[in-house]
């Protein structure tokens, strides 16, 4: 199971989430494997290389399969075209959070702090070009502020800097910041999703904070090579989707702050189309571009 991204993110301990239950419940050896950089493309692209026969898996989301294309111009392969949707996992907001000793304790606290001093408040990212990063600049608009971006390689260095008070706020997925949210070390000041998540009930979202319409979320699943076997898709998305069922797994995926969601295949394919056209759009507006 290649991990497009380093340890610690939302997209690793999900991958491990479901490559231990594989394990445990059909005996499967099922490995997880870190291939971070660019934005999680070179995962992906190590996936698009593999043999089609459904024993080399990625863990993809929405930052490497339908933003990443749009950024990265010289990527050598299409999400709709060169991979196989397998198994849909889970989808979660992104957060808005800071450190627990911040001055900021709500999101009118930022909005009127970058008002009277542009640019200077600052946020980490997990990289240029993530749907976390472009959910920040989405913020921005909306809210009619400027706030100075910083990427960094990955959801656990942004999040280190966010609770060393490096950066004045961290936009992260939940799967990613729920550990220190849980802690009390880092303080949600709002989701970005259309309701609120039944992981942080007493958090509001960005559009309950005076941003009306505002919806932004990211989500995980499982691909594999184009040309895989259907028997083989259809035995994966089986096994997968019985995992998502199972209490204990519903509980681990809440607890990291995502919503398990199962689909088929042809589903979780659609989505993929879907918001590959869409992004083209947000991202050619946000002039995000990476070399």
């Amino acid at each position: 199971m290649i991990v497009p991204f380093p340890p610690g993110g939302g997209t690793d301990i999900l991958a491990r989430l479901v490559s231990s239950k594989l394990a445990e419940t059909l005996k499967w050896t099922v490995v997880a494997d870190n291939r971070p950089g660019a934005g999680g493309t070179i995962g992906i692209s190590e996936a698009v290389k593999a043999a089609p026969t459904g024993y080399e898996l990625v863990m993809g989301q929405k930052d490497n399969l339908v933003i990443g294309p749009w950024l990265y111009k010289n990527l050598p392969w299409d999400p709709t075209r060169d991979l196989t949707a397998v198994a849909h996992v889970a989808w979660t907001p992104v957060i808005i959070a800071t450190s627990a000793n911040s001055r900021y304790k709500t999101l009118a606290d930022v909005v009127a702090a970058a008002k009277a001093a542009p640019g200077t408040i600052t946020y980490g990212s997990p990289g240029n070009g993530t749907s976390i990063h472009l959910a920040g600049d989405l913020f921005g608009k909306a809210a009619g502020i400027t706030l100075s971006h910083v990427p960094y390689k990955g959801s656990n260095p942004a999040l280190m800097d966010a609770l060393a008070g490096n950066v004045d706020l961290l936009v992260s997925s939940l799967p990613s910041a729920m550990g220190q949210i849980k802690s009390g070390k880092l303080h949600p000041l709002a989701v970005t999703s259309a309701k609120r998540s039944s992981s942080l009930p007493d958090v509001p979202t960005v559009a309950e904070s005076g941003f009306k319409g505002f919806d932004v979320s990211t989500w995980y699943g499982v691909l594999a090579p184009a040309g895989t076997p259907a028997a083989v898709v259809h035995t994966l998305n089986t096994e997968i989707n019985k995992l998502l069922a199972q209490p204990d797994v519903k509980a681990a995926i809440h607890g990291q702050g995502a919503e398990p969601q199962a689909m088929t295949p042809e589903q979780f394919a659609a989505l993929i189309k879907t918001e590959y056209q869409q992004w083209k759009g947000i991202v050619e507006a946000s002039g995000a571009k990476i070399e």
